[in-house]
């Protein structure tokens, strides 16, 4: 048995040879759909076909196929790296890649399709730029196919690339075809996915993953890989206001801080922005000012650092500053706020209901917070908001939160890192909910387009 790429995997010589390429810089994605709709087949396919195999990786999958007397190989054992994965024929936990081709790098994390793994999918997609929404051609759209795809709208995920898979089955229909990408675009439209594109997709054999297929004469579009290499990528906000979460105070003690006795730095990574030296900064919540001395990035100074960079900065004015605290530009702060309307992701056996005590995390700093009332959940069925007396998991819903400390955040639409939360809870540690703060709309569950 051999898998049968257009051309050949690259043996372990080929990957330490440097490729010449000139990139378009890192795309981080995210698989979602139902499962069994070929999510990990994808992914295997795509490494294949783009040269991102080791030989001996693909002959030792090659070998588990036949041992389980499959007639062809399967890709999917590339990514299902847990031994309950590989028993079950199904995919637990996430399972991130990273390979390149001469036009871009990527990071892909492949999620889970099974409903009761959709906190996998919450996390894997929390950072991507582009989720692959895979659909089975014979099923068709889904509950778990929209509760992904509100997903991807809750975490505001810039693009939504449509894969109508295992197309082979249905005979290359250009009917069905059609019929689930109209079905998928009207459901995107009502919950506000602003990009969604589609292609239909035989994973197993790889028509139009990596190149384009002459048995969909109907699909005149790019390949996925082809879609994936030009597709814009939503880099980190540089042009935004300066925002950076302190993560660690650094002082020097001791005979290992002679000569730096007056060293005070404040690390972290800058999460929006750019900051120089010289500039007025205001730290958050004591509000107090000051301006920025120095700008350390390992053992270089910097003028200027940007986000994405993990830097430390150095103050003119010694302040009461520790980890949780927000430096931000001065003119442009974030308001601090105790009462917050948000959209969360339940993510907990434990239901979410008005009263309850919970911790909020907001960047690196964490504080109590109860839940004031539980206002809505997403209906699946029909995309509208319905009443709820609580929220159960994988449920996507409406709560207002009260804060014992004010915060500084802004909406989630306008700013992924300062919008973004996590609720914890405060007996076990356990992660409740992923949560998106709303400030322009805090109606119950306004539509996710408003």
């Amino acid at each position: 048995m051999t898998v049968t790429p257009t051309e050949s995997a690259p043996t372990a010589a080929d990957q330490t040879t440097p490729r010449p390429s000139k990139t378009t810089g890192l795309l981080r994605l995210a698989t979602a759909g139902s499962v069994d709709d070929g999510k990990s087949t994808l992914v295997g396919r795509l490494l294949v076909d783009s040269k991102s195999v080791l030989r001996d990786q693909l002959a030792a999958v090659e070998q588990v196929s036949l041992d389980r007397g499959l007639t062809h190989a399967d890709l999917a054992l590339l990514t299902d790296g847990l031994r309950a994965e590989r028993e079950q024929g199904i995919t637990i936990d996430v399972a991130y890649r990273y390979f390149a081709t001469p036009r871009r790098s990527f990071i892909l994390a492949d999620c889970p399709g099974h409903v009761q793994y959709t906190r996998n999918t919450v996390t894997g997609s929390s950072t991507a730029d582009v989720v692959v929404l895979l659909v089975d051609a014979r099923h068709g759209v889904v509950e778990q196919t929209r509760r992904h795809l509100a997903v991807a709208a809750l975490l505001n995920v810039p693009h939504v690339v449509v894969a109508v898979n295992k197309i082979d089955l249905v005979e290359f229909s250009a009917d069905v075809y059609n019929a689930i990408v109209t079905e998928l675009s009207a459901a995107g439209a009502e919950l506000g996915v602003t990009d969604l594109r589609a292609l239909p997709t035989c994973a197993l054999e790889g028509d139009n993953v990596v190149r384009r297929s002459s048995r969909t004469p109907f699909y005149r579009g790019p390949a996925l890989l082809e879609l994936l290499e030009t597709i814009p990528a939503d880099t980190t906000p540089t042009d935004g206001a300066f925002r950076l979460p302190v993560q660690l105070v650094i002082r020097p003690q001791g005979a290992a801080a002679e000569g730096l006795s007056d060293y005070r730095g404040y690390a972290g990574r800058i999460a929006a922005g750019s900051v120089r030296v010289g500039e007025e900064i205001v730290v958050l919540p004591s509000r107090r000012r000051s301006r920025v001395a120095a700008i350390d990035l390992a053992n270089t100074a910097l003028a200027e650092a940007h986000a994405g960079q993990s830097v430390t900065l150095r103050l003119d004015d010694d302040i009461d500053i520790t980890r949780g605290d927000l430096l931000a530009a001065a003119t442009d702060p974030p308001q601090l706020r105790r009462d917050l309307a948000a959209r969360v992701a339940w993510l907990s056996e434990r239901p979410a209901r008005s009263g309850d005590r919970v911790l909020l995390k907001h960047g690196t700093r964490t504080v109590q917070a109860i839940i004031t009332a539980v206002e809505g959940v997403l209906d699946l069925d029909d995309l509208t908001a319905a009443p709820a007396q609580a929220l159960a998991l994988n449920d996507i819903g409406s709560v207002r939160l009260r804060l014992s400390e004010p915060l500084p955040v802004a909406d989630y639409a306008h700013s992924r890192s300062d919008g973004a939360f996590l609720l914890v809870d405060p007996f076990d540690g356990w992660t409740l909910a992923a949560g998106m703060v709303r400030l322009e709309d805090e109606r119950a569950f306004a539509p996710l387009a408003a």
